[in-house]
């Protein structure tokens, strides 16, 4: 097999792995969200279906896959069908530039373990993320109903403020790294944990807690939730879906929780290097480096569902307060100082 089918083969198993894993992921949170939900609350949560309620994620798939999918009487039918497609769609393709482990000997040839290995990876990954929002545009407005398009309007707004945020956050790892491409940025925090971005490597402690808290308005979670506001909009901009079209809008949401915290996992905490050395190489090293980007990834998802149970939700006067008056300026800051300190050699690869 030459070079050029190896390649073309090995993007395709990288691809279809991927996407399991993040379906899979999807499963298994559900479940562990409502098993920690009911711990944080006093109850058992799930626990029927399976040894401690393990098969609840495949009893819902199947509730999802035989209830009747319903299309409004008023709906326009082309873009009402195609949002919940969009929305899990971009989800998935921001994950393609993510380095989930590093380069792999294989049959005698170097794999690396991501899809796509651009030198524009990073921006790649923000437009992707971005795109989401106009599944949820979509639906709003093709619903014809005020609950979903009120939610979808909330959305757009959510999105523009917390999109600025979010890009300038990144722009210090970008200063101190000198590049764009994920898998450069990770190599860089090799070694100790204290070489990571968000700690001594790259003193980006405080661009790391913006891009966490705009990731959580990114995703529409709590307490930046107002786009579904249950207790205001009854479910937002999918109060119209049922069936599969709105399990792929519940699929979409986590997917996207996934890949941001595989993003601030990439860019601040060391991607999938192991902060301490061991005494292994080859595929047991790399097994262990998967496996410390895994942990790292769950460890933020875990957090998605602890705040949830924690902080109550926003106002929108308060939503819009947060971020125009408070993560804006921070994060400029953070851009400027950053600047300085590369400028002076302070930090810097």
């Amino acid at each position: 097999m030459n070079d050029f089918a190896f390649g073309i083969v090995s993007t395709m198993v990288k691809l279809a792995v991927v996407v399991n894993a993040l379906l899979g992921a999807v499963a298994v949170m559900t479940w562990i969200e409502r098993r920690l939900s009911g711990v944080m609350q006093y109850r058992w949560g799930p626990n029927r279906v399976g040894p401690f309620g393990l098969f609840q994620p495949l009893a819902d798939g199947v509730k999802f896959i035989m209830k009747e999918d319903i299309l409004p009487a008023n709906a326009y039918a082309p873009v009402y069908v195609a949002a919940p497609a969009v929305s899990l769609i971009t989800a998935l393709c921001a994950f393609s530039v993510i380095p989930f482990g590093p380069a792999v000997e294989l049959f005698g040839r170097e794999v690396s373990l991501l899809i796509v290995d651009i030198d524009a990876g990073i921006l790649l990954a923000f437009a992707a993320t971005s795109l989401g929002v106009y599944g949820i545009v979509m639906a709003g407005w093709s619903s014809r109903s005020k609950y979903s398009l009120m939610g979808s309007l909330r959305s757009t707004a959510q999105m523009v403020s917390y999109e600025l945020a979010l890009g300038l956050s990144v722009m210090g790892v970008i200063l101190v790294s000198g590049t764009l491409r994920p898998a450069e940025i990770v190599e860089q925090q090799a070694g100790w944990f204290w070489n990571w971005n968000a700690l001594a490597g790259g003193w980006q402690f405080l661009g790391f807690v913006i891009f966490v808290v705009a990731i959580y308005a990114e995703t529409n979670r709590l307490p930046f939730d107002l786009p579904e506001a249950e207790s205001e909009l009854v479910a937002g901009y999918h109060t119209e879906y049922s069936a599969m079209k709105f399990s792929m809008f519940f699929m979409a949401e986590y997917v996207a929780m996934t890949t941001g915290s595989a993003l601030a996992v990439t860019l601040f905490l060391g991607g999938w290097q192991l902060g301490f050395p061991v005494p292994l190489t080859g595929w047991a090293l790399a097994v262990l480096q998967v496996l410390a980007f895994v942990g790292k990834v769950g460890f933020f998802m875990v957090t998605y569902v602890w705040v949830r149970w924690t902080l109550p939700r926003f106002r929108y006067d308060q939503l819009m307060s947060l971020g125009w008056k408070n993560l804006l300026p921070l994060s400029l800051a953070n851009v400027m100082v950053s600047a300085v300190m590369v400028a002076f050699d302070v930090v810097g690869r």
